[in-house]
């Protein structure tokens, strides 16, 4: 189950009370106050696990709860203090404040964290309290009681390359030729409902994530077939492989409904306008395909590639190229 969006409260653990004891052993006459400290509250933090790709792993766990901190005990010993709790999340995780809305922080990197909940600090014992006017405090610190925070986390998937185009333009299949990835396939538009990931290994020195988005229609960054639920997914990828059917099963004009997917990925966000992009016709077995990879590329004014993940024709191409652009997006030239 993919999970891109969840509530949570969290609640750090109370500090422990401070205790009142005084010593009496034998012998030993005026002992004194001897009370300890109480423990501090346990932490909440939030942490990245790379090997999660969802946040399917916090549904159903809304309340999260760190361990209270023990109260101190006679002979100065001081009470335990509380286990911390970690929520794990997939990297791409935004954590925002539920009350005012604003983002807390961005965790992206494997081992990322972001201490969410702080555990209340232990109370103090009589002995702190004792002066030379009162020499014998009866009274102790209560714990301090641990932060309660309400988070939503939102993920948006990180990877190298994202697939974008219509419904139906055959990006899972492609997704699934490339990598081990295993999307639901259909032959009917907005069969993929959530963003997959595969890993693509390239010879021993080359690998890279690619991200199957879900088809994007006209109106989508208005929210228009849930727009926003796939666009957000779209920010996170270095490069754009572009997907346009020949001939759609709508009958629209193929090079029209590339330049509005475009539209709308700009209309959405205007950073991504000058993210690069690799135009590829797709199901070049049918007998359009060449002609319409003709006219997109005159339209574009730059190379478009034919392939088909049926047939497998042109997807080793597509793969080297893949690799080459994103060699020259981290710096390192042309491989």
């Amino acid at each position: 189950m993919f999970v891109d969006r969840v509530e949570i409260l969290c609640q750090a653990g109370d500090g422990g009370n401070g205790c009142m004891s005084f010593r009496r052993e034998a012998h030993v006459p005026r002992g004194g106050p001897d009370g300890g400290d109480g423990g501090d509250g346990g932490s909440i933090y939030i942490k990245v696990d790379s090997n999660l790709g969802s946040l399917s792993n916090i549904v159903g766990h809304r309340h999260w709860k760190a361990e209270k901190g023990r109260p101190g005990e006679g002979k100065l010993k001081t009470g335990r203090s509380g286990d911390d709790a970690y929520i794990l999340v997939a990297p791409g995780t935004l954590v925002k404040d539920l009350e005012h809305g604003f983002v807390i922080k961005e965790l992206l990197k494997d081992g990322d964290s972001l201490l969410i909940a702080k555990g209340g600090k232990g109370g103090r014992g009589n002995k702190h309290f004792a002066t030379s006017t009162d020499r014998a405090p009866r009274h102790a610190e209560d714990g301090f009681p641990g932060e309660v925070r309400e988070v939503m986390l939102e993920l948006k998937v990180i990877a190298d390359v994202g697939l974008i185009g219509k419904p139906n333009a055959g990006k899972s299949t492609l997704l699934s030729r490339l990598s081990r990835a295993n999307p639901e396939i259909a032959a009917y538009p907005f069969t993929t409902k959530y963003p997959n990931l595969g890993m693509v290994r390239v010879g021993y020195d080359h690998e890279f994530v690619i991200a199957d988005i879900p088809g994007l229609i006209e109106g989508a960054h208005e929210g228009v077939g849930l727009g926003h639920e796939f666009l957000k997914h779209v920010q996170r990828t270095r490069l754009f492989v572009h997907l346009v059917e020949p001939t759609p099963m709508d009958q629209t004009d193929p090079i029209e409904n590339y330049h509005q997917i475009r539209k709308e990925i700009c209309l959405y966000d205007d950073t991504l306008e000058a993210r690069r992009e690799i135009v590829v016709v797709t199901k070049c077995e049918l007998p359009d395909a060449q002609a319409c990879a003709e006219l997109l590329s005159e339209d574009l004014g730059r190379e478009v590639l034919l392939i088909s993940a049926v047939t497998g024709q042109g997807l080793p191409e597509l793969v080297r190229l893949i690799v080459a652009e994103l060699d020259e997006i981290d710096g390192k030239g042309m491989f």
